[in-house]
Formats: structure tokens, C-alpha cells, sequence
């Protein structure tokens, strides 16, 4: 795996990243850190990609099952560290999935596989944060 990432130049503090498999993406500071507020900070980026990640494996693992999921959502609160370097310490994911006939059970599973054996970003967070989770089940 690879990427590139560059700089926009002396106005501001404008990354654009090209990636491996060939997408590009940006990232920007706030404007307190001479950025111009442009795009997401990196970051966001980081817990963005956890979040990504978890959700990827929690929607494959009940495919796998042969559950049909409808919808997956999970947002991430987080907190981090006063000084520099700035890490996460505490990361909440909150999973909402919504399927036919989904069993809380089955969701809570993919989500514990997610954390505990699949997701390499939240393993790599998990090293500075408390990473916790919790799971609401809809009809749908």
C-alpha cells in the first residue's frame, strides 16, 4: 500500500493525497493553523478511516452470515490528548445497522470480530485509546 501526499503551496496548509489504488483526497487545517478550512482535517481522516473500516467489516461479516443488512451507520466521538502529540485517547463508535429480521446478537458479534481480530485501524488507534462500542439494531 501506498500514497502521495502534496503540498498546495505557501497559501495555506492544502494536502492533496493520491493513493495506491489510483483516488485522490484533501486534507486542510483550520484557518488558527493557517489553513483555509477547505477539506478535513487528517486527523479526521484517521478516525474517518476507523470508522470506514469497522463499518466495511461489520456489513461483510453479516453478509457473510446471510443476514440481510439494509443500512449500516456508525458515528465516532472521540477525545484526545491535551499536549503534543495530540493521539486519541478515547474513540466511541456507535453502530446503527438496520436489516430484516437482524438479531441484536448477530450485529454484536460483527462488531466484537470487527474490534477484536479484523479492523487494522482500530487496532492501530486501540495502541493510545480507549475504544469503546455500542450497537442499535433496527427493522428495516
Amino acid at each position: 500500500m501506498e500514497c502521495t501526499i502534496d503540498w498546495g503551496g505557501s497559501e495555506g496548509m492544502l494536502f492533496v493525497a493520491r493513493t495506491g489504488s489510483g483516488h485522490v483526497t484533501a486534507m486542510d487545517g483550520a484557518p488558527d493553523g493557517g489553513g483555509n478550512n477547505l477539506a478535513p482535517r487528517p486527523m479526521e481522516m484517521m478516525l474517518t478511516g476507523a470508522g470506514g473500516c469497522a463499518a466495511y467489516d461489520v456489513v461483510l461479516i453479516l453478509k457473510r452470515g446471510r443476514h440481510q443488512v439494509t443500512q449500516c451507520q456508525v458515528k465516532l466521538t472521540s477525545e484526545r490528548a491535551d499536549t503534543d502529540p495530540k493521539v486519541f485517547t478515547k474513540i466511541h463508535f456507535a453502530f446503527t445497522v438496520s436489516g430484516k429480521n437482524l438479531p441484536q446478537a448477530a450485529v454484536e458479534r460483527a462488531v466484537q470480530l470487527s474490534h477484536e481480530k479484523y479492523c487494522s485501524a482500530s487496532a492501530m488507534l486501540a495502541k493510545t485509546a480507549e475504544i469503546t462500542h455500542s450497537v442499535t439494531v433496527l427493522e428495516g
